[in-house]
This record gives structure tokens, sequence and C-alpha cells, in this order.
């Protein structure tokens, strides 16, 4: 590959100048005409920056291009994609670096790329477009708009000869058969906007929730773990609804299925046996050969789900998975300002895998004959390899742990610690070092969870830099939030998505430290999601907010992928923060987000998981502990409450000192003769107070 990015880990910063331009400045820039850079220079995406000094006279997302389309009335050739694609990347190597399909493009169209993750709610318009013309979807994804931003053409990856024909076609169809593309553009956008914004209305049921479970239960592949055949993906909130499924209905299938999964992911390719951390997906089904991206989500979701495991089963092997993701994590994705990063690529040197990839020879070389003997029975590796790839040595092997291996094992420590110093030094992936605000949100959640369940308190200050990043870098004057912070710019609408995952990491955060603090701010993100998101005529929240006008439906989602939902997110988030603050409203509005999706899902609730989990958990009860929090009783109290497996329940640490810091329903709970004090709340009713801690749990894990 011969991106700017090969042999480098991040985009450099010198690679964009120093103050912005306003996008008036953007329009009026000569640079049509052979300028060795276009308008993405002005950028702050690594993925926009990869595009910023090829021929094709690429525009951001935004006004000058939307401009540009209607003065000349020229379709718009949109191109989406994000920094760590592979496909992406082999798209612009052979077609965007072309000087063949820039002439094309450059003389009929104009063209925008977008990073997908700068602009999830343009990316998840244009790709159910691509879905809906195409019957699939992928990225990069391909389409062709009107000057107004209707579809008429959808595609993912495009091979250069194929792409060549189709901008040939399209120009001469624009040109002779302009009114036609434009009507059939119109059809299409009418219905995509019908779909994006409806709600199928309709109540809850509870035997969805166990529907869920059973259609889940029934797709469990009983060979290898998972679900379904190949590709197969880590689906870390489907783990998490069968264990509390298993906690619900006591059926130890739910249980076994769920544990036996975390299990095989953590032996497996799809796994990083030597840096740690899942890569995207496994392109097979025994999980061996992964898909080598690293996703900051990924991360998150699968520290969520292996403490889920180790809460409810006590197994040390959870434990140990969850914090070796932490530290893969704060190791190689932490930002210098306390925030996370957002991905690192599958490729380096232009060969997907070449980073993560040992041959037989190379094992013995580097750790010596012993240590190399029994490392390649470790990690099960052949002489022929088990990957093939273009580029790299017939004898490859993706590193995959055998299953009868202690992850404790003290050679198997010395191994990996060798193998990853001389890793450290090959040519690494490129790592998009952009912060996003959603998926740190949930990446807060999984530090700050691991504080509380595990007790460890460099997990729980982990979560709070995080948190002070997000709430000082990426929060306005007005409270309100941005998307995406890199290179010292605050920048990006935010959507519902942002405040919905920013808002589940706090409620965690606010359970591991008690600080009155983040429940200020997570109410105040709250009301502003609800404010600026919320869709009184048919309830739910919609993905952008009223102000938005560059697209061409305001979309609602609930469908889940890689990503929870925003309103299933949204659900979970406010039925939680209305446990610990008896603030019905929140109750109320995450109820009627329900609602508003009803029908859909009782009818397929399991392709809707973490709405499920909202409703599985609006019932759950708080448990306030009241006292002085640096007194050892007060600590050992709680640690008796956490060691309850009550995945329903919020747990709040309230100390006495305090108290006058949080709301009227908990600063007027106190202490009983100086002592750690529980308080069990029902639905806004609470038991009466108790030095018992051992009965509170017990009440707790009814």
């Amino acid at each position: 590959m011969t991106n700017e990015h090969t042999g480098d880990s991040s985009i450099p910063s010198e690679a964009v100048p120093a103050g912005l331009p306003t996008s008036e400045q953007i329009a009026e820039l000569p640079i049509d005409g052979g300028a060795e850079f276009n308008r993405l220079i002005f950028e702050t995406s690594p993925y926009l920056l990869q595009h910023a000094r090829r021929p094709i006279d690429w525009y951001p997302w935004g006004q000058a291009a939307f401009d540009k389309a209607a003065a000349e009335n020229k379709p718009i050739f949109l191109s989406l994609g994000y920094a760590t694609c592979h496909w992406c990347h082999v798209m612009e190597e052979e077609s965007f670096v072309n000087e063949d399909v820039a002439r094309a493009l450059n003389a009929g169209f104009v063209a925008i790329k977008v990073d997908r993750e700068e602009r999830p709610d343009v990316d998840h318009l244009y790709m159910m477009a691509t879905q809906a013309l195409t019957g699939s979807g992928g990225w990069p994804n391909t389409l062709l708009l009107t000057p107004g931003r209707k579809p008429f053409f959808a595609g993912t990856y495009i091979p250069r000869v194929q792409l060549l024909d189709l901008l040939e076609r399209a120009r001469s169809l624009w040109e002779t058969d302009r009114a036609g593309l434009s009507a059939n553009a119109e059809e299409i956008a009418a219905g995509l906007a019908s779909h994006l914004t409806r709600s199928a209305a309709g109540p809850m049921t509870d035997g969805a929730l166990q529907k869920a479970a059973d259609t889940l239960a029934s797709n469990f592949d009983k060979v290898y773990g998972g679900f379904g055949n190949a590709p197969k993906f880590p689906t870390p909130q489907r783990l998490i609804y069968l264990i509390r499924s298993w906690k619900r209905f006591g059926r130890d299938l739910y249980l076994r299925e769920a544990v036996e999964t975390l299990h095989k992911m953590r032996e497996g390719g799809i796994y990083d046996q030597v840096g740690f951390g899942l890569h995207r997906y496994s392109t097979d089904r025994t999980w061996t050969v992964p898909h080598f991206e690293k996703m900051l989500y990924d991360q998150a979701l699968a520290v969520l789900a292996y403490l889920e495991a180790y809460e409810a089963t006590r197994e040390p092997i959870f434990r140990i998975v969850a914090e070796e993701v932490l530290t893969y994590v704060d190791r190689d994705l932490g930002d210098s300002g306390g925030g996370f990063h957002s991905a690192e690529d599958a490729d380096s040197e232009g060969i997907e895998g070449k980073c993560y990839v040992w041959s037989e020879v190379e094992l013995i070389e580097v750790l010596g004959l012993k240590l190399g003997e029994k490392a390649k029975i470790l990690f099960e590796t052949t002489p022929g390899g088990n990957f093939r790839e273009p580029g790299l040595d017939p004898g490859a092997n993706v590193l995959r742990l055998s299953s009868n291996v202690a992850l404790d094992d003290t050679d198997l420590s010395h191994i990996r610690a060798r193998l990853l110093a001389v890793r450290s030094a090959r040519i690494p992936p490129l790592k998009d070092d952009k912060v996003l605000c959603d998926w740190n949100g949930l990446m807060i959640a999984a530090f700050a969870r691991a504080g509380a369940i595990l007790g460890e308190p460099k997990w729980t200050g982990r979560a709070s830099r995080a948190a002070d990043f997000v709430l000082h870098k990426l929060r306005t004057a007005d409270g309100t939030l941005r998307h995406t912070h890199r290179l010292g710019q605050t920048q990006g609408a935010p959507g519902a998505q942002d405040y919905a995952f920013v808002l589940w990491g706090l409620v965690e955060l606010v359970q591991a430290t008690g600080d009155p603090g983040y429940l200020k701010n997570a109410c105040e993100l709250a009301d502003i999601m609800i404010r600026d998101f919320w869709d009184a005529t048919e309830g739910g929240f919609f993905m952008s907010d009223a102000d938005a006008n560059d697209l061409f439906a305001r979309a609602k989602e609930i469908e889940e992928g890689a990503i929870p939902s925003g309103n299933g997110a949204a659900a979970l988030s406010l039925f939680r923060l209305s446990r610990l603050t008896a603030e019905r409203r929140f109750e109320e509005y995450a109820a009627r987000t329900l609602q508003a999706f009803g029908k859909d899902l009782v009818r397929s609730p399991e392709a809707f998981m973490t709405a499920m989990l909202a409703f599985d958990s609006q019932e759950g009860p708080a448990i306030v502990l009241v006292g002085e929090a640096g007194e050892p009783g007060f600590q050992r109290a709680l640690d008796q409450l956490r060691a309850v497996y009550a995945p329903r329940a919020v747990i709040l640490p309230l100390d006495s000192a305090r108290s006058s810091e949080f709301p009227p329903f908990l600063a007027g709970l106190s202490a009983i003769d100086g002592r750690a004090t529980a308080y069990l709340c029902r639905g806004f009713v609470c038991d009466l107070p108790t030095t018992d801690i051992a009965a509170a749990a017990e009440a707790l894990g009814a």
C-alpha cells in the first residue's frame, strides 16, 4: 500500500495547517486544476486526510459541496468510509489515486468524502439507502446523489474498471435523462424517509424477554460457541443478555452458552494473544482468523460482557480477560489528555495482519529453542501456517491459545512479553487517533464498572480521567456536547448517541465513585438529550437535532449493529438514572422510548439487544449506602453489596459528608449512629434503613 500513512502509527499533525478556514473560504480556494492537495487538507479526520493529497477534487460533507453541485447541476459522488477500513484502502489504492478516475469524477461530479465515524447520522442514512437498493451494505459505501442529496445509485467496494464504466454511464444518463433519474431519486428518498422516521409503537410484553433469550439460544453454535457460522462477530450485548436471562429465568442453558462463547473468543485468533484486545470479527467459524481491525467500542463492550460473566460466576478467567482488554486500551488507545482513540487498522505495510502474525521460525528466533517449542504448542501453530495473504510468508500463523492453558501460566507470560517487545519494533498499523464522544462514553462505562466490580481504584481513576476529558474538552459553554476532538480541534454537531453513551458512562461512574458532580452532569446531559432530540409526536430520539438541515430525513434508529442503538442506550441509561435520582421524568422518557418501537421489539426482540436490556432493567431496585466514605466499615459494606450479582440494580455509595450536594431525594438519607446504612428502594419507595448489610445484600440479590 502506498498511502502516506504507511510506516506511521497515526496521521502527523503537521499535515493540517493551523487555523481551519471557514466553509466560505474553502469554497473560494483555487484548488481545481492540479493542486497538490484538495479541500480535505483542512480537515482533522485521519480518514479524510488519507485522501487529501489525491488527484480527485474531494470536498468534505458541507455547504460548499452542496452549493457547487447545485450551481453546476452536477450529481454528487459520495464515498463513506473510515480510517481503519481495509476495503476503503483497497478502493483508494485502485481508484482514488488513478488519474482516469480523477478526470471522470472531477469533470462530471462533485466528489464528497465522509468519515462515517464523524457523521454517524450521514452514515446511517446512506447505509440504509445502500441496503435498500442492493440488499446488503458495507464500507466503503459508494453512492450517486442528485444535487439535492437524494440517492439514485448505491454500492460498496467497486473495482476500478467497473467504477469507470459506472461513472461514464451515470454521466451520460444525467445528461440525457436527468428528469428520470431525479424522479427515481425522489421516490427512493421518500420511501427511506418514511421508514427512517417512523416508529412502530406498541406495548412491551414480558413474553418478549424470554422469546429473545430462546431465539439467541437456538442460534448458538454448539461446537465453537457464538452465533451462526462465518463471519462470526463477538456480539457482547447478546452475551450480556443471555447471562441476565439466566438470572431472571433460571435456565442454565443461557449462562452456559454465554460463558462458552467468552472462553472460545479468548482462546481464538480474534483475541490478540500477544498485546490483548479483540479484533473486529472472525472470518471463520472457529474464531481463528480475524479481520484485524481493533475498534474502541468492541473493547468497551467486550469488557462489559466479561465483567458480567465474572459477576455471575466469579470465575477468575473473566476478571483476567477484562483487565487484559483494559490494559490494552489504556496502553495503546489512550490519549494524553485522558480520552481514548478510536481504532487501529488491520493493515501495516499494505498487508492485512502483517504486524500480528508469526512463523514458527520467528518464534524460535525470538524465544530460543525451549520457549519457542513451547510457544508453538501454546499457540497451536503449524509449519505451513493458518493465514494466507498476498505478501506474507506462507508459514504465517495467527496465534490462538490452546484450551488447556491457564492464563496465569508463568511461561505464557514470559513468552507473551518477549513477543510483544519484538512486535512493538515492527511497523505498526495506522491508529485513528480522533477522540469520539460516543465511543468514549462506552469506554468510560467499561472502566468504571471494572473499578466498582473488581475493587480496582486504578480503573475507576482511568474512567474519571476520560469523563473529565469529555466534560471539559467535548462540552461547550452552553452545556451541549461536541462529537469529535483531534489536533486540538473540538467539532462536529452531537447526536443523540453521543448523549446516550456518555450518559451510560456517567451512570456507571457515579456508582463507582459516588461523586455528586458526575450525577449532576448526568442529569444535565439527560435533559439536553430530551430537549434536543426527543420526538414529541411519536416518542423516541432522533439521531440528529432539529437544526440539522443537511439530510433529507431526520432518522430514528433502534436497530442493533456492532454499536448499541442510540435509543436502546438512552432508555437503558434513563431507567438507571431515574433509580439514582428518584426523578420520575427520566423513567417516563425511557418507558416511552421503548413503547415507541414496541411492535418491532415484541416481534423480533433478539434484534434489539440494548433496548431489551433496558426493558429487562426497568424494574430494577436501587440501593443507597450512606456513611463516611473513608471509613473501613463503609468500604467493606460496599464490597459486600457489590459481590451480589444483581444486574438490574444500581448501587450508589453516598458520602454523608457530601450529602447536601446530591438531589433532594438522596440528601435526606442519613447514616444510623455513624454506621454504614443501606436504603433499598423499589419504584421510588424505600424500605426502612438498615445497618444489617448482609440482609440488604440478600434482598438485593433476590
